[in-house]
């Protein structure tokens, strides 16, 4: 397999962004098959009731592996600005640092998990007739973050370097292990909802393990030295000041999805199956966006290595027609199809199930566009360098989400809970875009103040 870095501070912006987005389109949605299998074969195999045990912990699931990915990302973002700038020895650094800094906040973060786990799903108002299925499900995958974050960093690492497509390739080999190993575990060794999350974590550790074997063999630039783990404490302060905010934005995020499953929790283990099959289905499709947020983060932070402000707007720009033209292709077809994929999660209240499931899918096709902002500019902003800034964003995401979810519970309203992600995404939207004029107009003038920085925004 040939080691390809792309240098995206020359060429025509919308090609590199497409060409470099679609394969970590690609390698989200299979990342996404990780849950989906588990979610489809316990569904299918074990029951509803099993199903609605692995949804109830997808909020867990997606703090962890939001944190994950975002730390991840935050402390990689000075490698793709020393390797836009051509410091091929500061780059190195940077890859020392985040590894070491990963390595020490995944042992953390494991412990943590592990222990609080049992109280957090009381205090989610996890149902009893599913809480010990859910229990033993999230438990298991909170023990395998270490696998989660060695593949997420060094993914990140060859994303920084311009390469897409080896991180796609090794998760797609090991989504289809993931598949093989839920139905062995499931159907053979009856293993239930615990089963898929061993399947998960066996899986995304191979995952990880097979994106070192090739950095080793394929990638010499980052081939380390001693003195390259010679790391010094101004560079871990950096990445920490912009790794750790970027991941307490999905964190924050993560807490308000908390909220809307607590408020779900209450309407009963059937809406939690319905909520669950629904929300697999705008992950999937939804996952371009993802895709384009970790374009312009790399895009960002190598141009922004190279000083070129003007090409930053310019990438900004494509990326956002591209944002906007597949939410309105994406949003038309959940909005009218979606629901028939519940077939795939279900053998049981199919009806009930299918009409709560195109409730949801309607609920937030709508506002498709506004999140396709929260992802290009917040990840794009975050390239730049700016660590606190998208966080507020997030901050804004919390606010909406939590006033619909308490406004839901308190009315034990289902379309209530599934209005609650669009009012996140409207409030987040509107931030970012202001952060963007401003930092285009005001803030980058004083980085770059004999550099032409122009009007075209």
């Amino acid at each position: 397999m040939k080691a390809v870095q792309h240098d995206m501070t020359s060429g025509k912006p919308m090609k590199l962004i497409l060409d470099f987005t679609l394969p970590i389109f690609v390698g989200n949605v299979f990342q996404q098959f990780y849950n989906m299998a588990d979610a489809v074969i316990v569904g299918k195999f074990v029951g509803t009731r099993a199903l609605a045990a692995v949804g109830s912990t997808g909020t867990i699931m997606f703090l962890i592996y939001g944190f994950v990915v975002g730390m991840t990302a935050g402390f990689t973002v000075q490698t793709a600005q020393k390797f836009g700038a051509g410091d091929m020895q500061a780059m190195r650094h940077t890859v020392a640092g985040a590894s070491i800094l990963s390595l020490i906040i995944g042992v953390i973060l494991t412990a943590a998990f592990m222990l609080f786990m049992k109280p957090w799903l009381m205090a989610m108002n996890t149902p009893a007739d599913i809480f010990e299925d859910a229990y033993a499900y999230i438990m298991i995958i909170s023990g395998g973050i270490l696998a989660q974050m060695l593949y997420n960093l060094l993914a990140s690492i060859l994303r920084a370097l311009g390469n897409s497509r080896v991180p796609l390739y090794f998760l797609i080999l090991s989504a289809l292990l993931n598949i093989v190993l839920d139905l062995v575990l499931i159907i053979v060794f009856h293993m239930g909802a615990a089963g898929a999350a061993v399947a998960t974590v066996i899986s995304q550790g191979i995952s990880g393990l097979l994106c070192l074997v090739y950095i080793a063999k394929k990638v010499p630039m980052l081939h380390m030295s001693r003195s390259d783990w010679h790391v010094s404490g101004s560079l871990l302060k950096t990445q920490i000041r912009i790794g750790i905010p970027m991941a307490l934005q999905y964190s924050i995020t993560a807490i308000g999805t908390m909220m809307v499953q607590s408020s779900l929790n209450i309407l009963g283990s059937t809406l939690v199956a319905a909520y669950t099959a629904a929300g697999k289905i705008e992950q999937v499709v939804t996952q371009a966006y993802v895709a384009m947020g970790t374009t312009m983060a790399t895009y960002g932070a190598q141009n922004m290595g190279a000083g070129d402000i003007p090409r930053i707007r310019q990438g900004f720009k494509a990326c956002t027609i591209i944002g906007v033209i597949y939410a309105i292709i994406s949003a038309a077809l959940v909005m009218t199809v979606g629901k028939y994929m519940s077939y795939l999660f279900v053998s049981e209240d199919v009806v009930l199930i299918m009409d709560s499931v195109d409730i949801y899918l309607k609920c937030v096709g709508i506002f498709f566009i506004p999140l396709a902002i929260v992802n290009i500019y917040r990840n794009g902003i975050q390239g730049l360098g700016y660590g606190l800034l998208p966080m507020m964003a997030g901050v804004a995401e919390l606010v909406g989400r939590g006033a619909v979810s308490v406004a839901a519970a308190g009315q034990k309203s289902y379309l209530g809970v599934c209005l609650a992600s669009p009012a996140a995404w409207i409030l987040a939207s509107a931030l970012l875009i202001s952060m963007y004029y401003y930092i285009m107009k005001i803030d980058l003038k004083k980085i770059f103040p004999i550099r032409n920085v122009g009007n075209d925004i």
